[in-house]
Parts: C-alpha cells; sequence; structure tokens
C-alpha cells in the first residue's frame, strides 16, 4: 500500500483474531487502508465480515492481533478524545436532560463553564434540537435521541467520528432525514467519518469513498470511490450515476453473501 504522508488514519497488515470454543477464528486478516482528513468513509459487506471490529480498533476499543492503526503518524493504543462514537443504540443517560447529556461530554474539559455553554448550544442548534434543551430521553423519537448522541460525539471537536449503523434502528422516512442532517452538520465541521452500515443507499449518499469488506476473514475487496457531486439531496438516489454504483455495490455483497452460504452448507451449517 502507498501511504498518503497527509492520511489522517493509516491502517496496515491489520488482523484480528478471536478464540471461539477454543479454537482460532480469524476475523479480520491484512487489512490496509489509508484515510485522508475531513473524507467520510462508508463501510459496508455481509454480515460477520468484521466491519464493527474494524471501526472498534480505530477507536481504541479492541486490540489488533497484528499490523497497527495510525492516527496523525501516532499508533493506536486506546480510545481517545481525538475519536467520537455514535452507536446504533443511544447510550443516553436517561436522567440527563438534552443539555445535560451534550455537556456531560466535556466534564474532563478544563474550558470555562460559558465556552462549555456555548458548545452545547451551538451542537444543540446543529442538529435541530432547538426547544428540547429540557427534555429527557424518554420524551424524545428515536430520531431525536439519535441527535443528542451526534451532538454529544462532537460537542469536545474530535476530529474523527466513529458510526456503527447509527440509522439502523430509525424508520425509512426518519433515517432519510437523519442522513441528510448529518451531511449539513459534517460539511459544517468536517471531521474525518469513518461509518459502518448495511444500508448501500446510505453509503453511496453519504462518502466519499465506500469499502467493500469480503467475508471470514474480513479484508478490503473493493475500495469504490462516489464520484457524485456535493452538497447532496435526497433525490440524488434516482440519478443513473448513483444507480450505477448501487448495482456495482451489491454486486460485490451478493458475491460475498453466496461464498458465505456455500461455505456454510459445506460446513453442513446451513
Amino acid at each position: 500500500m502507498t501511504t498518503d504522508p497527509r492520511a489522517k488514519v493509516v491502517i496496515s497488515g491489520l488482523r484480528k483474531t478471536f478464540e471461539v470454543d477454543g479454537a482460532a477464528l480469524t476475523a479480520i486478516e491484512r487489512i490496509d487502508l489509508s484515510i485522508p482528513a475531513q473524507q467520510f468513509v462508508s463501510i459496508v459487506g455481509t454480515s460477520g465480515c468484521g466491519k464493527s471490529t474494524l471501526l472498534n480498533m480505530v477507536g481504541g476499543l479492541d486490540r489488533p492481533s497484528g499490523g497497527r492503526i495510525l492516527i496523525d503518524g501516532a499508533p493506536v493504543t486506546g480510545p481517545g478524545r481525538d475519536r467520537g462514537f455514535v452507536f446504533q443504540s443511544y447510550t443516553l443517560f436517561e436522567w440527563m436532560t438534552v443539555s445535560g447529556n451534550i455537556r456531560f461530554a466535556l466534564e474532563k474539559s478544563a474550558l470555562p463553564r460559558s465556552e462549555k455553554e456555548a458548545l452545547v448550544g451551538h451542537f444543540i442548534e446543529a442538529v435541530g434540537l432547538r426547544g428540547f434543551e429540557n427534555a429527557y430521553p424518554k420524551q424524545l423519537s428515536g430520531g431525536m435521541r439519535q441527535r443528542v448522541a451526534i451532538a454529544r460525539a462532537l460537542v469536545y471537536r474530535p476530529s474523527i467520528l466513529l458510526m456503527d449503523e447509527p440509522f439502523g434502528a430509525l424508520d425509512a422516512q426518519t433515517r432519510g432525514m437523519m442522513q441528510e442532517l448529518l451531511l449539513k452538520v459534517w460539511e459544517e465541521h468536517r471531521v474525518t467519518v469513518l461509518f459502518v452500515t448495511h444500508d448501500v443507499d446510505e453509503a453511496i449518499f453519504l462518502a466519499d469513498r465506500v469499502i467493500i469488506l469480503a467475508s471470514r476473514p474480513g479484508r478490503v475487496k473493493r475500495d469504490i470511490a462516489v464520484d457524485l457531486p456535493r452538497p447532496r439531496a435526497f433525490d440524488l438516489v434516482t440519478e443513473p450515476r448513483f444507480m450505477a454504483l448501487k448495482r456495482e455495490i451489491l454486486a460485490e455483497i451478493r458475491e460475498e453473501t453466496l461464498k458465505v452460504m456455500a461455505a456454510d452448507l459445506s460446513a453442513g451449517r446451513g
């Protein structure tokens, strides 16, 4: 792999194994990626191909079995405030208000209280929750809860945002609106984003690149540039180039799915 010296994230020879029933299971095998600063990258593939495992290792929540991950040239040794996480589950504190949940991310910050409050207010505005500052999570819809989670992940100004199926639990209409909101926030703050999803339309609509992982063990099968103009509106999904990218990516994932099915049948698991 030729590494761009300006890359924000460099992943080289990455491998991850787990022990299952006393045997070693290789989840990821030799992933090489170079991701420039401010790029939006979607990661897709069959279930079990290692998408979330890869994200967790970049986030420092899990350690590689081999290879390395560099952020700004420094090795990842654990979680850090340069990375923000948004998961499918909202992981909000039910006893805290919207403002309280977002402010919690600044608890260890040395910023003056006035600056903290200004940041909280800015991100409440950015995710469209003005007027809901004092609402509790149980009073919010799923989409609104995820807006709080996004604001909380961004309020301490990480340079990388790691998102693991953040809109997977939402209905189609809300999901589309959240995708447009995320693009609006990203265009304003320009963090580097790694976004795991099973939804190919979502992957294309959001990203500059779509990384397709092969299955068992996970490795980069294709790295596809999304050559669609920005800013993007939702009617883009009916454009010929969008549809061509969708067909290409779906064909690659289908090929991997058939391989998994054939392997399961031959092993007597089907």
